[in-house]
């Protein structure tokens, strides 16, 4: 029998009434703590509201002492309205059928306009009983923001928009031991939006604009042949990021896009490679100056554009096309490949 009963309701049962005061005064305090929380006014939906209400009638007066969620006479008048066989609507009116309901709320989140906008789609298509103030009282139910919210272009639109041609530049270090001793080396590293291929540039102890300018160079002649040539690269403020910088992609014809201060998630894809690459990769190996790591580099980056898998691929690589698929597969038709030294492996099908 026991499994029957919620732990809640078996704790409660075995109390004496001081130690359930104790109980009910706890969560009362720890609702409170949570509706801090929560910002704003909460929605309930009818089948909420007639649970609050199957709990709360049989508690009288001392409801108003519980309920936070809404106000005592919000409560009652819910009350009042079960009371009668009909349940009547605050405002007189009656409910909207559930087709019309389910189509606005498709429309909201299909297009993302607001109650406005809405009303005239409906309007469209020959719905004329239903107002502005029906269409947001049913938004708000289903907990879908106001227009205004919904309509403004967000981050992740604008990146998913230019896809292809959006790049995002960055700097990491890395240490290396080096006839100096052991020295901070830095790269530049540059990732397609959409692809996720990276580009990363050779090594140097001193970053200064005439190697950030070089290696923005190198960047722009490796894409210069592609059907989707870059047209806007991505960078945070880092001084790093020169004048020179600026006019050398702007020379040829692509857009720089600064990003605002202290916003390290809007470059968090390129922030997200160079993770990666640490510790896949230049963690696991004592570096040895300059040549050295940009072997190591240049290896690791070849083996993630070509072969390691990413989610955002459809764990395919980066710029590898989606096989053909097999129904059976003998085992002797799979090699065991290494990538970097031995680091990495792959599991690849043998060329026919």
């Amino acid at each position: 029998m026991a499994k029957i009963f919620h732990p809640l309701l078996a704790l409660i049962a075995s109390c004496t009434d001081r130690e359930l005061a104790k109980h009910v005064q706890f969560l009362k305090e720890e609702n409170k703590i949570l509706r801090k929380r929560v910002k704003g006014e909460i929605h309930t939906r009818p089948e909420e509201r007639q649970r609050l209400l199957e709990f709360g009638k049989s508690l009288g007066r001392a409801i108003e002492e519980l309920i936070t969620i809404v106000s005592p006479g919000t409560f009652y008048r819910w009350m009042r309205e079960d009371g009668g066989k009909k349940k009547p609507n605050p405002k007189g009116g009656q409910r909207k059928p559930r087709e019309i309901r389910e189509l606005v709320i498709e429309i909201a989140k299909t297009t993302g306009f607001g109650y406005t906008r809405i009303l005239g789609e409906l309007r469209k298509i020959g719905i004329k009983k239903i107002s502005r103030q029906t269409v947001r009282n049913i938004l708000k139910e289903e907990g879908i923001v106001p227009g205004p919210d919904r309509t403004s272009d967000s981050w992740e639109n604008f990146v998913k928009r230019h896809g292809e041609t959006l790049w995002a530049v960055d700097f990491f270090t890395v240490k290396a031991v080096t006839s100096r001793g052991i020295r901070n080396m830095y790269l530049m590293t540059f990732l397609c939006m959409k692809t996720r291929e990276a580009i990363v540039s050779t090594s140097t102890a001193r970053p200064h604009s005439a190697w950030v300018t070089q290696q923005t160079k190198r960047f722009i002649e490796q894409t210069s042949d592609r059907k989707e040539k870059p047209a806007i690269v991505m960078h945070d403020r880092d001084t790093k990021f020169s004048r020179k910088f600026v006019e050398t992609l702007q020379k040829n014809g692509i857009e720089t896009n600064p990003l605002p201060v202290a916003s390290p998630n809007l470059n968090g894809r390129v922030e997200r490679f160079i993770q990666t690459i640490k510790h896949e990769c230049l963690f696991r190996f004592i570096l040895f100056g300059r040549k050295h790591l940009d072997h190591i580099v240049s290896q690791w980056v070849a083996y993630y554009n070509t072969t390691r898998s990413h989610m955002e691929r459809g764990h395919l690589p980066p710029v590898t096309e989606m096989p053909e698929e097999v129904s059976t597969l003998d085992r002797s038709q799979i090699a065991v490949r290494s990538y970097v030294g031995g680091l990495v492996k792959s599991f690849e099908r043998i060329a026919a």
